[in-house]
């Protein structure tokens, strides 16, 4: 793969539509436009052309846009065809560019020269693909700030913190004549705070963040007939999953997906956790318990008419992930008295529902919203992901490592090297550090054409 490409790709999704849209970018694109379209458009001025193949038969005719660089998405020359959308059409169109001299566009291609060509940062470039990727109005909300750059810019703002920082020790370090000992200053320790402070409010936004983007994994397990399929459908709002008296009717993962005041809910019922199970169920319960380890949390159904102090937990719990959060849900609280509330219980909290009626949901949905710490959509949300919480938490734990180091020691240059650390940690955010490797992740997962 070279920059100095011309690159071609469909950037409206397979399919059939009324309108289909093929985007070129690089050097090339106007010799290209030139042999397809007969003559080169006017910049940033949308024209009548027939799509030309090699015969100067017409594959196709619409609209062709001409955005010469820099000022275009990807900062270089950018055709863009609009034509008819028939998968057949949009196909001749990128094959017919390719035999001009372009090249097919890998996944994110026109994004990634878009970042490299200083168009946007890293961070931005993630928000585009999370825009698409949006499942709520909050969560598109928030990745179309993100666009915009208010993540990058509160990020930028914590680095300047850092920045400031480290100026301050390294100046310390560069006059050790001065009689006043910088470094044990109480200024210093102010600014630390301050630091400290500031790492706080950007995560707890980031955290956000990637709950509107990534939500969390509820698995709901427990005995057969204890009302898992009937909660599910009941959050998801419809039937997703078959409710009869037989034990053992669900016998696969049935996966659902919501959203509870914009945090998205990927939610997973699983076949009825028992012994005496036939070799079809018996898989199902393998499959089960594969979900709950790579689960956030697990909601364990009892049956509260037949057991209101939650036997069936407690035989079970053995068998179930050590290290995944459990909530026990008592559902039938309708038909059951004497429920032992949580406030009065040890061990995993405890709520009561019903699923058949809906009473008890809104405290579930609480509940749920509560474990992560997720908070309704605010003004300041922005569209984050977790490798930008990783990189958050290494800059974080550098700072905290600098301030014990100057504490204990007064090693200044060890506490200089832990702040340039934790700088470049948070450039690795937006992108004004990073390796090829990432950037081979990151864009790598967009879809082609973006």
């Amino acid at each position: 793969m070279s920059r100095t490409d011309t690159i071609v790709a469909a950037a409206t999704p397979p399919g059939r539509g009324g309108i289909g849209i093929v985007r070129v970018s690089g050097p090339r694109v106007p010799e290209i436009a030139a042999v397809l379209l007969g003559e080169l458009p006017l910049p940033r001025r949308a024209g009548f052309a027939r799509f030309l193949d090699a015969a100067q038969e017409p594959i196709d005719a619409g609209l062709a846009l001409f955005f010469p660089g820099p000022h275009s998405y990807t900062g270089e020359h950018v055709l863009e065809l609009h034509g008819h959308g028939g998968p057949l059409v949009l196909e001749a169109l990128v094959a017919r560019v390719a035999e001009l001299g372009a090249r097919r566009a890998l996944p994110g291609e026109f994004t990634q020269r878009a970042f490299l060509n200083n168009k946007l940062d890293l961070a931005q470039a993630e928000a585009i693909a999370d825009l698409i990727d949006a499942g709520s109005r909050e969560a598109a909300r928030a990745a179309m700030r993100s666009l915009q750059g208010e993540f990058s810019a509160i990020v930028r703002g914590l680095t300047e913190a850092v920045i400031d920082l480290r100026t301050y020790v390294e100046a310390a370090i560069d006059f050790p004549e001065e009689e006043i000992d910088f470094l044990a200053d109480r200024e210093l320790e102010e600014r630390f705070q301050a630091v400290h402070d500031h790492f706080k409010a950007v995560e707890q936004s980031a955290r956000q963040g990637r709950l509107l983007r990534e939500g969390m994994t509820i698995v709901i397990a427990g005995r057969p007939n204890a009302g898992k399929s009937s909660l599910l459908n009941r959050l998801a709002g419809y039937d997703a999953a078959i409710v009869t008296p037989i034990p053992g009717t669900t016998r696969d993962i049935v996966r659902e997906r919501i959203d509870i005041d914009g945090m998205p809910l990927h939610i997973l019922d699983t076949a009825g956790l028992r012994e005496d199970a036939d070799v079809v169920e018996a898989e199902g319960i393998r499959r089960a318990h594969a979900e709950m380890r790579r689960a956030d949390r697990v909601l364990f159904v009892i049956d509260a008419a037949d057991d209101p102090d939650a036997a069936a937990y407690r035989e079970e719990k053995g068998r179930l992930p050590v290290d995944i959060p459990v909530t026990l849900v008592l559902n039938k609280c309708d038909l059951a008295t004497g429920i032992p509330v949580a406030d009065t219980m040890t061990g995993p909290p405890r709520l009561a529902l019903s699923a058949l009626t809906g009473e008890g949901l809104d405290t579930l949905r609480a509940h749920l919203k509560t474990c992560v710490g997720y908070q309704t959509l605010e003004a300041g949300t922005v569209s984050a992901r977790q490798r930008h919480l990783d990189a958050l938490d290494r800059a974080r734990r550098q700072v905290a490592e600098a301030e014990r180091r100057l504490r204990d020691s007064r090693a200044g240059e060890l506490v200089a090297e832990e702040l340039r650390g934790a700088q470049q940690a948070l450039n690795e955010i937006t992108g004004d550090f990073t390796s090829e490797d990432l950037l081979g992740r990151i864009f790598g997962s967009f879809c082609i054409g973006k």
